[in-house]
Formats: C-alpha cells, structure tokens, sequence
C-alpha cells in the first residue's frame, strides 16, 4: 500500500523537525518536505505534490489560512491539517472556510498526529474534539437547527451521531452492518440536509445541537 505523503510547513525549527522525526517512525507516512513559512509550503507542495499538508497557523509571509487557501487552489486534491495552539473559533471558522481538513491543537497526544494525517488522507477530516464542541455558536440559530435535524432520517441522524464520536466511515459500516459505499452515500445526504461543507463542520454541528 502506498504510503501518505506529508508536507510539514511550521516556523518554528525544532518543531517542524521534530514533528518529522515523530512521523518517520510510521512506515505509512512519508514526509517529502519541511517548510518554513507558507510561501516555501506552497512552492514546495507544487514540486512534491503531497497527499496531506501539515500547516502552522502563525508563520510569516504566508500564514496559516492564507497557505491553506493556496494550497487547496493549486492543488485541490490535497488535505491540509492546520496544526495549532490556538483555541479561537474565529480561528478555527476561517480554516473550515478555506477548505481546510481539520483543525489540531499542538496539545495533542504525539500518537494521534498520524492517525489524524492519515484519515485526512483518505479523506475523512479530523477537528479536535474540544473546538468541536465549542464551535458554531454563530452557524446558525437553534430553531434553524433543529428543523434541519428534523430533515435527517433515523439513518442519517445515527451516522451524524458516529461522525460527532470521530468514527471513520469503516467503523460506521461495521457499526451499523452496512457497506462503506452507503456510509459515504448517508455523508452526502447529511451534508446536503444539514448545508454544511464537510465531516468536521457535521461533527461540529453534532456535537452542539444532536441529543
């Protein structure tokens, strides 16, 4: 099996080299370049055409969002994690709203990273749990809200609840005896009731108005 390609775009030396080091002991990731800001991430990504770019929020030239919008414009196959220790939901709205992936705290437990990096590759987006709960205050009213639940059937409302638990479509499939081709078919109709972009903004979603 072809290993994830890792891009890791961070300002900070020691954490960028050390993030690196951590990844290369997973025989599934590859890291193809190590940036120091987002200029030298987009230019970079370009050349070695990762799967999955790890980004900084705060890096000079080219922050974190304005990297992720460019990467996603000149590559849009790839997956960007915005790897930070920002906790702001303004933050946190502005990378969803340029495409990104997901959304990690630095806080995070070392182990995690790689599974996070590689479920972004495979295209099942990874926000940590503590934004998620605190995120979409502003998304949309509580009776908006519910009346858009209201729309979900029995089915969709149980896989909106295993997505709000992080599960990946396979452990859905294996949750509720389905195939993972109908997973990814209640995803769709999920996204589409509920007028939201991607997993994360449903996780998010779930996490603040499903019981």
């Amino acid at each position: 099996m072809p290993r994830t390609r890792v891009l890791i775009a961070d300002d900070h030396r020691l954490m960028r080299e050390g993030t690196a080091a951590l990844l290369r002991t997973d025989e599934r990731l590859e890291v193809v370049g190590l940036a120091s800001n987002g200029r030298e991430a987009v230019a970079m990504a370009t050349r070695r055409t990762p799967d999955v770019a790890l980004v900084d929020l705060d890096m000079p030239e080219l922050g974190g969002i304005e990297t992720c919008a460019a990467l996603r414009e000149q590559l849009p196959g790839i997956q960007v994690l915005i790897l930070t220790v920002s906790e702001r939901e303004a933050d946190l709205y502005a990378a969803l709203r340029v495409g990104a992936a997901g959304y990690l705290l630095k806080d995070m437990p070392p182990g995690e990273l790689a599974e996070a990096i590689l479920e972004a590759g495979r295209g099942e987006p990874r926000i940590d749990p503590a934004m998620a709960r605190r995120m979409l205050g502003d998304m949309t009213a509580p009776d908006a809200a519910g009346q858009r639940l209201d729309d979900l059937s029995d089915r969709e409302r149980e896989v909106l609840a295993l997505l709000a638990r992080g599960r990946r479509n396979r452990e859905i499939a294996e949750t509720l005896f389905v195939t993972e081709a109908t997973v990814k078919t209640h995803v769709r109709h999920i996204l589409e009731k509920l007028r939201i972009r991607n997993r994360a903004e449903a996780a998010a979603f779930a996490a603040r108005y499903l019981d």
